[in-house]
Protein backbone atom coordinates (compact mmCIF):
# COMPACT_ATOMS: atom_id res chain seq x y z
CA UNK A 1 0.00 0.00 0.00
CA UNK A 2 1.64 3.64 -0.94
CA UNK A 3 0.40 7.16 -0.80
CA UNK A 4 -0.10 7.80 -4.74
CA UNK A 5 -2.43 5.04 -5.05
CA UNK A 6 -5.36 6.81 -3.37
CA UNK A 7 -6.58 9.75 -5.45
CA UNK A 8 -8.75 10.77 -2.27
CA UNK A 9 -6.82 12.00 0.28
CA UNK A 10 -7.50 13.97 3.64
CA UNK A 11 -4.48 15.98 5.11
CA UNK A 12 -4.67 15.88 9.43
CA UNK A 13 -2.31 17.50 11.95
CA UNK A 14 -2.47 14.95 15.25
CA UNK A 15 -3.47 17.04 18.08
CA UNK A 16 -3.03 16.74 21.95
CA UNK A 17 -6.19 15.51 22.64
CA UNK A 18 -5.83 12.36 20.35
CA UNK A 19 -2.11 11.37 22.22
CA UNK A 20 -2.56 8.97 24.99
CA UNK A 21 -0.23 8.30 28.06
CA UNK A 22 2.76 7.17 26.07
CA UNK A 23 2.66 10.11 23.65
CA UNK A 24 1.10 8.33 20.42
CA UNK A 25 -1.76 8.33 19.26
CA UNK A 26 -4.67 6.61 20.93
CA UNK A 27 -5.31 3.79 18.84
CA UNK A 28 -8.91 3.99 18.27
CA UNK A 29 -8.76 7.80 17.07
CA UNK A 30 -7.06 5.88 13.47
CA UNK A 31 -10.69 5.06 13.00
CA UNK A 32 -11.95 8.61 13.55
CA UNK A 33 -9.26 9.84 11.09
CA UNK A 34 -10.18 7.20 8.12
CA UNK A 35 -13.92 8.07 8.71
CA UNK A 36 -13.03 12.37 8.63
CA UNK A 37 -11.27 11.45 5.15
CA UNK A 38 -14.86 9.54 4.27
CA UNK A 39 -16.21 12.85 3.82
CA UNK A 40 -13.56 14.10 1.77
CA UNK A 41 -14.51 11.26 -0.33
CA UNK A 42 -18.10 12.16 -0.72
CA UNK A 43 -17.00 15.65 -1.44
CA UNK A 44 -14.45 14.34 -3.95
CA UNK A 45 -17.25 12.96 -6.06
CA UNK A 46 -19.45 16.20 -5.49
CA UNK A 47 -21.82 14.12 -3.21
CA UNK A 48 -23.54 16.20 -0.67
CA UNK A 49 -24.11 13.52 1.18
CA UNK A 50 -27.83 13.64 2.78
CA UNK A 51 -29.27 14.86 -0.38
CA UNK A 52 -27.84 12.19 -2.36
CA UNK A 53 -28.72 9.59 -0.07
CA UNK A 54 -32.08 10.71 -0.45
CA UNK A 55 -31.80 10.66 -4.04
CA UNK A 56 -30.24 7.23 -4.47
CA UNK A 57 -33.22 5.98 -1.79
CA UNK A 58 -31.00 4.78 1.15
CA UNK A 59 -27.98 5.08 3.44
CA UNK A 60 -24.52 3.86 3.89
CA UNK A 61 -23.85 1.52 7.10
CA UNK A 62 -20.81 0.08 8.54
CA UNK A 63 -20.39 -3.59 8.93
CA UNK A 64 -17.34 -4.18 9.53
CA UNK A 65 -13.99 -1.83 10.02
CA UNK A 66 -10.72 -3.99 10.64
CA UNK A 67 -6.67 -2.27 10.95
CA UNK A 68 -3.62 -3.21 11.26
CA UNK A 69 -0.99 -1.12 13.06
CA UNK A 70 2.29 -0.49 11.33
CA UNK A 71 4.12 2.29 13.69
CA UNK A 72 2.44 4.92 15.70
CA UNK A 73 1.95 8.94 14.59
CA UNK A 74 2.83 10.96 17.53
CA UNK A 75 1.68 14.89 18.68
CA UNK A 76 2.04 17.34 15.87
CA UNK A 77 2.51 14.77 12.78
CA UNK A 78 1.05 16.24 9.85
CA UNK A 79 -0.39 12.53 8.28
CA UNK A 80 -2.17 12.09 5.14
CA UNK A 81 -5.19 9.27 4.86
CA UNK A 82 -5.80 7.70 1.81
CA UNK A 83 -9.11 6.22 0.62
CA UNK A 84 -10.24 3.98 -1.97
CA UNK A 85 -13.06 1.57 -3.26
CA UNK A 86 -11.74 -1.29 -3.62
CA UNK A 87 -14.36 -3.27 -4.41
CA UNK A 88 -18.26 -3.47 -5.08
CA UNK A 89 -20.80 -6.68 -3.93
CA UNK A 90 -24.06 -6.86 -4.59
CA UNK A 91 -25.29 -4.78 -1.21
CA UNK A 92 -21.62 -3.95 0.19
CA UNK A 93 -18.68 -1.59 -0.70
CA UNK A 94 -14.93 -2.46 0.33
CA UNK A 95 -13.43 0.93 1.11
CA UNK A 96 -9.23 0.38 1.82
CA UNK A 97 -7.31 3.32 3.97
CA UNK A 98 -3.76 3.98 4.49
CA UNK A 99 -2.60 6.61 7.00
CA UNK A 100 0.54 8.11 6.03
CA UNK A 101 3.59 9.75 7.62
CA UNK A 102 5.34 11.30 4.80
CA UNK A 103 5.98 8.21 2.72
CA UNK A 104 5.58 5.77 5.34
CA UNK A 105 2.48 3.40 6.35
CA UNK A 106 1.46 3.51 10.06
CA UNK A 107 -2.13 2.16 9.61
CA UNK A 108 -3.68 0.32 7.09
CA UNK A 109 -7.48 -0.60 7.24
CA UNK A 110 -10.69 -2.07 5.58
CA UNK A 111 -14.06 -0.87 5.79
CA UNK A 112 -17.22 -2.51 4.56
CA UNK A 113 -19.44 -0.61 3.80
CA UNK A 114 -23.39 -2.14 3.44
CA UNK A 115 -26.37 0.10 1.29
CA UNK A 116 -29.89 -0.55 3.28
CA UNK A 117 -33.34 1.00 3.54
CA UNK A 118 -33.07 3.78 6.11
CA UNK A 119 -36.14 2.90 7.78
CA UNK A 120 -35.60 -0.98 8.23
CA UNK A 121 -31.71 -0.94 7.70
CA UNK A 122 -31.99 -3.68 5.75
CA UNK A 123 -29.70 -4.25 2.98
CA UNK A 124 -30.46 -3.60 -0.18
CA UNK A 125 -28.30 -3.50 -4.08
CA UNK A 126 -25.80 -0.58 -4.32
CA UNK A 127 -27.56 1.73 -6.60
CA UNK A 128 -26.30 1.80 -10.22
CA UNK A 129 -25.78 5.35 -10.26
CA UNK A 130 -23.64 4.75 -7.49
CA UNK A 131 -21.70 2.26 -8.30
CA UNK A 132 -21.18 3.83 -11.62
CA UNK A 133 -19.83 7.20 -9.33
CA UNK A 134 -17.62 5.30 -7.69
CA UNK A 135 -15.92 3.14 -10.00
CA UNK A 136 -15.71 6.23 -12.07
CA UNK A 137 -13.73 8.43 -9.60
CA UNK A 138 -11.32 5.05 -8.95
CA UNK A 139 -11.39 5.52 -12.71
CA UNK A 140 -9.61 8.71 -13.04
CA UNK A 141 -13.12 10.06 -14.62
CA UNK A 142 -14.51 13.21 -14.02
CA UNK A 143 -17.20 13.49 -11.03
CA UNK A 144 -19.21 17.21 -12.55
CA UNK A 145 -20.33 18.29 -15.61
CA UNK A 146 -20.11 22.32 -16.38
CA UNK A 147 -23.16 23.78 -18.20
CA UNK A 148 -23.26 27.28 -19.35
CA UNK A 149 -26.13 29.34 -20.51
CA UNK A 150 -28.71 31.96 -19.72
CA UNK A 151 -30.96 32.60 -17.10
CA UNK A 152 -33.82 31.05 -18.70
CA UNK A 153 -32.05 27.87 -19.17
CA UNK A 154 -29.81 27.46 -15.72
CA UNK A 155 -31.82 29.91 -13.32
CA UNK A 156 -33.57 27.93 -11.56
CA UNK A 157 -30.59 26.04 -10.41
CA UNK A 158 -28.50 28.70 -10.31
CA UNK A 159 -30.74 30.78 -7.92
CA UNK A 160 -31.35 27.53 -6.06
CA UNK A 161 -27.44 26.97 -5.04
CA UNK A 162 -26.90 31.29 -4.51
CA UNK A 163 -30.64 31.61 -2.49
CA UNK A 164 -28.69 28.71 0.28
CA UNK A 165 -25.28 30.04 -0.08
CA UNK A 166 -25.85 33.96 0.21
CA UNK A 167 -29.10 34.13 1.46
CA UNK A 168 -29.40 31.24 4.35
CA UNK A 169 -25.96 30.81 5.22
CA UNK A 170 -24.56 34.52 4.47
CA UNK A 171 -27.34 36.72 5.59
CA UNK A 172 -27.91 38.94 2.43
CA UNK A 173 -31.06 39.87 1.46
CA UNK A 174 -32.79 38.31 -1.65
CA UNK A 175 -33.66 41.36 -3.23
CA UNK A 176 -29.93 42.41 -2.92
CA UNK A 177 -28.57 39.08 -3.90
CA UNK A 178 -31.09 38.80 -7.47
CA UNK A 179 -30.65 41.46 -9.82
CA UNK A 180 -31.65 42.88 -13.06
CA UNK A 181 -28.29 41.51 -14.50
CA UNK A 182 -29.24 38.20 -14.11
CA UNK A 183 -31.28 38.33 -17.52
CA UNK A 184 -27.74 39.10 -19.55
CA UNK A 185 -25.41 37.29 -18.09
CA UNK A 186 -23.56 33.87 -19.22
CA UNK A 187 -24.15 31.48 -16.27
CA UNK A 188 -22.48 28.58 -15.25
CA UNK A 189 -23.65 25.53 -12.84
CA UNK A 190 -21.60 22.38 -12.27
CA UNK A 191 -23.56 19.27 -11.85
CA UNK A 192 -22.41 16.06 -10.21
CA UNK A 193 -23.77 12.45 -11.29
CA UNK A 194 -26.95 12.38 -10.12
CA UNK A 195 -27.83 15.94 -11.76
CA UNK A 196 -27.81 17.53 -8.55
CA UNK A 197 -26.14 21.27 -9.15
CA UNK A 198 -23.08 21.81 -6.65
CA UNK A 199 -21.54 24.93 -7.97
CA UNK A 200 -22.73 28.30 -9.63
CA UNK A 201 -21.33 31.55 -10.89
CA UNK A 202 -22.21 33.99 -13.73
CA UNK A 203 -20.05 36.22 -16.22
CA UNK A 204 -21.25 39.65 -16.91
CA UNK A 205 -19.97 42.27 -19.99
CA UNK A 206 -18.13 44.85 -17.56
CA UNK A 207 -16.59 46.69 -20.70
CA UNK A 208 -15.40 45.71 -24.35
CA UNK A 209 -12.67 43.16 -23.53
CA UNK A 210 -13.68 42.79 -19.90
CA UNK A 211 -15.69 40.57 -17.96
CA UNK A 212 -16.80 40.28 -14.75
CA UNK A 213 -17.27 37.33 -13.15
CA UNK A 214 -19.34 36.96 -10.20
CA UNK A 215 -22.30 35.20 -7.55
CA UNK A 216 -19.84 32.13 -7.35
CA UNK A 217 -21.56 29.88 -5.22
CA UNK A 218 -20.29 26.36 -3.94
CA UNK A 219 -22.66 23.97 -1.94
CA UNK A 220 -21.48 24.03 1.40
CA UNK A 221 -21.41 20.48 1.70
CA UNK A 222 -18.68 19.99 -0.96
CA UNK A 223 -16.78 22.62 -0.46
CA UNK A 224 -12.90 21.84 -0.18
CA UNK A 225 -12.93 19.53 -3.24
CA UNK A 226 -11.83 21.89 -5.89
CA UNK A 227 -15.00 22.11 -7.38
CA UNK A 228 -14.66 26.22 -7.00
CA UNK A 229 -11.67 26.21 -9.50
CA UNK A 230 -13.33 23.92 -11.59
CA UNK A 231 -16.34 26.54 -11.57
CA UNK A 232 -13.87 29.26 -11.75
CA UNK A 233 -11.93 28.03 -14.86
CA UNK A 234 -15.66 27.43 -16.87
CA UNK A 235 -16.40 31.06 -16.40
CA UNK A 236 -12.81 32.56 -17.44
CA UNK A 237 -12.40 29.99 -20.56
CA UNK A 238 -16.08 31.45 -21.26
CA UNK A 239 -14.97 34.90 -21.03
CA UNK A 240 -11.84 34.30 -22.72
CA UNK A 241 -13.78 32.54 -25.98
CA UNK A 242 -16.01 35.24 -26.68
CA UNK A 243 -12.51 37.55 -26.72
CA UNK A 244 -12.26 39.22 -23.54
CA UNK A 245 -8.78 39.81 -22.57
CA UNK A 246 -9.27 40.57 -18.87
CA UNK A 247 -11.40 39.14 -16.21
CA UNK A 248 -12.53 41.46 -13.04
CA UNK A 249 -14.25 40.50 -9.69
CA UNK A 250 -15.52 41.96 -6.80
CA UNK A 251 -13.84 38.99 -4.44
CA UNK A 252 -15.09 38.91 -0.21
CA UNK A 253 -12.32 39.34 0.98
CA UNK A 254 -12.35 35.77 3.05
CA UNK A 255 -12.26 34.01 -0.79
CA UNK A 256 -9.11 36.62 -1.42
CA UNK A 257 -6.37 33.85 -1.65
CA UNK A 258 -8.39 31.24 -3.14
CA UNK A 259 -8.72 34.17 -6.17
CA UNK A 260 -5.01 34.93 -5.91
CA UNK A 261 -3.97 31.26 -6.77
CA UNK A 262 -6.07 31.34 -9.69
CA UNK A 263 -3.77 34.29 -10.87
CA UNK A 264 -6.15 37.26 -9.82
CA UNK A 265 -4.57 40.05 -8.17
CA UNK A 266 -5.79 42.86 -6.17
CA UNK A 267 -6.77 45.87 -8.25
CA UNK A 268 -8.05 47.95 -5.48
CA UNK A 269 -9.13 49.02 -1.47
CA UNK A 270 -11.37 46.57 0.49
CA UNK A 271 -14.82 47.57 0.84
CA UNK A 272 -18.65 46.72 2.15
CA UNK A 273 -21.01 45.27 -0.62
CA UNK A 274 -24.13 43.90 1.78
CA UNK A 275 -22.32 43.87 4.91
CA UNK A 276 -19.46 41.60 3.62
CA UNK A 277 -15.81 43.04 2.90
CA UNK A 278 -14.94 42.86 -0.33
CA UNK A 279 -11.95 44.32 -2.53
CA UNK A 280 -11.96 44.21 -6.35
CA UNK A 281 -9.27 41.77 -8.16
CA UNK A 282 -8.62 41.50 -11.96
CA UNK A 283 -6.45 38.87 -14.00
CA UNK A 284 -5.64 39.17 -17.73
CA UNK A 285 -4.95 36.53 -20.65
Amino acid sequence: MQRQNFRCVHRLRVRWAEVDMQKIVFNAHYLMYIDTAMSDYWRALALPYEASMQTLGGEMYVKKATLEYHASAKLDDTLEVGLRCARIGNSSSLFEAGIFSGDKLLVSGELVYVFADPSMQTSTPVPPALQAMLEGFEAGADMVEARTGDWNALGRDAGRLRTAVFVREQGIAADVEADALDASARHAVLYNRLGQPVATGRLLQQAPGVGRIGRMAVDRSVRGAQWGRVLLNTLMDAARARGDQQVQLHAQCSAQGFYQRAGFAVAGEPYQEAGIAHVLMARYF
